[in-house]
């Protein structure tokens, strides 16, 4: 038995020694694989991937930087803070195909236009990288994420050799526009990522950045040059799509945030007029916007001052979204609140009249959903500010 055990170390010892030299065959092939989006919030901006195929030594393998494990220690506390652990794994490409092909998404695959060292190249970086060490990377879904490592490993290993162009590219566009592009501004998903995410969201994007997503690692690798044999040829050799589907959408929904705030809105603009005529303040309305406004403020202070997300500070969302709300609900919710709450709505209107500002010279987007709240709570603060409203 021992013997036994014995003559299976030996083999696989031997079989990694084979696999770390593998020196790839002229019939290898490296490739980009880009899957088309899903329905869900988070594969609404579709996935990227490197494969690695070789018919002569069988093997068909697919390098996805989009891997985590819910398992992993403090998962849901270091993803809210901004620390979660993304992984690259490696497995067989038939098997990465299987779950796009039960969700009925496309996939694309390009060939890359590479050297046999260049080949090599990748295989080596990949193989590096996929030990259990190595695997580990800290994700940021705009700045280091599945897309993004595609693009850095292709310019990490043929260095100034490749040129990323695109003929369709827009200087003009900021992360944040290239974002909503790809979901809806009608949708839950999309008011709590605008809401969550601050100003550096709307940078201009250069060309590499512009990477974050991969539909442009697709049209920009397609559009892209490198020198071979002192040439200027195509970065993709070939095309193909492996799974022919039609782009899913995000299905809407009945009760869309636009409609939600529309209908709060309309409701709290007839109260207040209705406040205004008769003198009074309606409590549970004031109760309701300090409340919920400060829960929201609370969030966006904690995204920006407490946690590592690389986007969340400087957001501006603060000015009607204000975390003092909260504190200020609890004098609110007195018969007779102190007079000090009309000079604080004035502030609060104040703030108000510097979002406009703000979003036409595009230091920051806000949510598109959110334009009917912000109208109510223009005129509901104004009427605080009043004496005769307290």
């Amino acid at each position: 038995m021992l013997k036994k055990y014995a003559l299976l170390l030996f083999f696989l010892l031997i079989f990694k020694s084979i696999n770390a030299q593998l020196q790839l065959s002229a019939y290898s092939e490296i490739s980009i694989v880009t899957a088309g989006p899903g329905t869900a919030l988070f594969e609404a901006f579709g996935h990227s991937a490197i494969r690695v195929k070789d018919p002569m030594f069988q093997f068909d393998l697919i390098y996805n930087y989009g891997m985590f494990d819910f398992n992993q220690p403090h998962f849901y506390t270091n993803f809210v803070k901004g620390k979660l652990l993304y992984r690259l794994g490696r497995y067989d490409f038939n098997d990465f195909l299987l779950n796009y092909n039960q969700d009925k998404r496309w996939v694309k695959q390009q060939v890359l236009n590479l050297s046999q060292s260049e080949k090599q190249a990748f295989y080596n970086y990949l193989e590096m990288t996929v030990l259990p060490q190595n695997s580990d990377y800290l994700y940021d879904p705009y700045f280091d994420n599945c897309a993004t490592k595609l693009r850095d490993i292709t310019t990490l290993v043929l260095k100034d050799k490749v040129v990323f162009k695109d003929i369709h590219f827009d200087k003009n566009q900021s992360f944040r526009q290239l974002m909503n592009q790809e979901i809806s501004w009608n949708s839950w998903g999309s008011f709590g990522i605008n809401v969550a995410l601050g100003s550096k969201l709307d940078q201009k994007t250069t060309l590499e950045e512009t990477m974050y997503l991969p539909k442009y690692v697709f049209s920009i690798f397609k559009n892209s040059k490198i020198t071979l044999n002192e040439k200027s040829e195509n970065l993709v050799k070939t095309e193909e799509i492996v799974l022919n589907f039609k782009d899913l959408e995000q299905k809407p929904t009945i009760f869309s945030p636009f409609l939600i705030f529309l209908i709060f809105g309309i409701i709290g603009l007839l109260i207040t007029f209705s406040d205004f005529k008769k003198h009074k303040r309606t409590n549970w309305l004031d109760t309701t916007i300090f409340f919920s406004t400060g829960i929201i403020g609370v969030l966006i202070a904690f995204l920006w001052f407490f946690t590592n997300h690389s986007t969340t500070p400087n957001n501006f969302n603060f000015l009607w979204a204000f975390a003092p709300n909260f504190f200020v609900g609890w004098f609110i919710l007195k018969k007779n609140p102190p007079k000090w709450i009309s000079k604080y709505a004035k502030v609060l209107v104040i703030f108000l009249l510097i979002i406009p500002i703000l979003w036409l010279t595009k230091i920051q987007e806000f949510p598109i959903s959110v334009i009917p709240l912000l109208a109510f709570l223009f005129i509901r603060y104004l009427f605080l500010s009043t004496k005769k409203s307290l």
